[in-house]
């Protein structure tokens, strides 16, 4: 029933009850004025008084519309203001509850008038927190009430469609931006974890069983924090190296002594080693050999070394001037003499760098006069002077050259064979 209808249906009552009074009154008057009937006369006057002015009464009241806290009621009311009004229906106003109109205003026929009470809202903010009363209907309402703006990457629980109730709890999280490192790749993203195992984990960021993650994934999160996920992988590197050969000499006596002969070449071996190597971000930081293979022999490099003397015609014509100066200079030095033994080699030697020990490229200087030595019989950078090679620089050293034993350099291979494997006298001059 609308309100229209309601307010026609009462002025129809009150029409039907004035008009009954009458009746009443004439079918009186009609009849003898006995006593009795002047009783009956008198008590009707009585009702028809009454009743007119229970209809005076309910006529000059205003009918109001209101719909409180979403329920629909109309009342009539004698009521001049609003405020009246809801104490006549016993509800007290509270000064954060939602009213249509003031409570100051005046009450007129058909208002229309809406009332909802305010609730109480707990809001924890970054872990702080605050009470607030409030008569929005959603949360979003609610935070716009309140003047408070939520930025793209912030975090808000309940949702904002969500009906605010009694002693609702909203938890609003500030979104911060974090550096983070993964796989040796720098980004920036938005985040409003608490620790760094929830950042990962709100990012998106799988952790692998060996990868290693700074700070501990216990660790809170803040914008000065830089998250590095360092992936970590163990893998197997499998590789073949050669096995180098060595030049093994052998005394022929059908060769002159100071000829060589190639009996056989040497042939490097082949060895298959495998490696764990462990990787962080795509880095090899460690290698270590886990097993190895003999895929090839090697094969020695055989030289005959020849030991035949054959006479020598004496010349009777003087030594040459040169090795005359050279000789005079070395026993006029009076420096250390003694026996070494001497074999020969060149820049281009298997396994040979040419560069020396003291940083001679031999290479590049192949007339250079250089000796390998052993360094604690003969001191590096000392000048000596060699029985049948003349004044050369100990600037080299060799794994097998020990103790009273050197190395003569020659530009050349054939010059290292005719040189071969001899005892000669030699000179430290400095």
């Amino acid at each position: 029933m609308t309100r229209r209808q309601i307010t026609l249906y009462n002025h129809s009552r009150e029409k039907e009850a004035f008009f009954i009074a009458t009746e009443n009154m004439k079918n009186l008057f009609s009849k003898s004025l006995s006593k009795k009937k002047l009783a009956i006369i008198s008590a009707s006057l009585l009702v028809f008084v009454g009743v007119l002015g229970i209809f005076l009464y309910e006529g000059t009241k205003k009918t109001v519309a209101l719909t409180l806290d979403g329920q629909e009621k109309t009342v009539k009311t004698h009521a001049d203001t609003i405020q009246e009004l809801f104490e006549e229906l016993e509800i007290s106003l509270g000064e954060e509850d939602y009213l249509s109109l003031a409570a100051t205003s005046k009450v007129e026929n058909n208002l229309e008038i809406e009332w909802k009470p305010a609730k109480q809202v707990q809001l924890v903010e970054d872990e702080k927190s605050k009470t607030y009363w409030t008569a929005s209907d959603t949360v979003k309402e609610f935070l716009e009430e309140k003047d408070i703006a939520l930025k793209e990457h912030d975090k808000i629980s309940p949702t904002p469609d969500t009906e605010i109730e009694q002693d609702l709890k909203i938890d609003i999280q500030r979104a911060f931006t974090v550096k983070v490192v993964v796989g040796g790749k720098e980004q920036k993203e938005w985040s409003t974890s608490t620790t760094v195992a929830d950042f990962l984990s709100q990012q998106g960021i799988e952790l692998k069983d060996m990868d290693r993650v700074e700070p501990a994934l216990t660790e809170p999160v803040t914008s000065d924090t830089l998250v590095k996920v360092i992936r970590v992988e163990k893998v197997t590197d499998v590789v073949e190296e050669p096995i180098k050969f060595a030049t093994v000499t052998k005394n022929d006596g059908s060769l002159e002594k100071g000829q060589q002969k190639v009996v056989s070449n040497g042939q490097e071996g082949l060895v298959e080693k495998k490696y764990e190597v462990i990787m962080e971000d795509g880095k090899e930081v460690s290698r270590e050999l886990i097993s190895e293979t003999k895929v090839k022999d090697k094969q020695d490099k055989v030289v005959a070394m020849g030991t035949k003397e054959i006479a020598q015609q004496v010349s009777r014509s003087a030594p040459s001037k040169s090795a005359n100066t050279q000789a005079k200079a070395a026993s006029s030095s009076g420096g250390k003499e003694f026996y070494v033994n001497s074999t020969a080699y060149t820049a281009n030697c298997n396994g040979c760098s040419g560069v020396t020990a003291t940083g001679i490229n031999l290479k590049a200087n192949p007339n250079a006069k250089v000796i390998a030595v052993d360094p604690s019989v003969i001191p590096l950078g000392s000048k000596v002077y060699v029985e049948g090679y003349g004044y050369a620089t100990a600037a080299d050293t060799g794994s097998a050259i020990n103790g009273n034993k050197i190395d003569v350099f020659f530009p050349s291979k054939s010059q290292a064979y005719r040189w071969g494997n001899k005892r000669v006298k030699i000179q430290v001059v400095n």
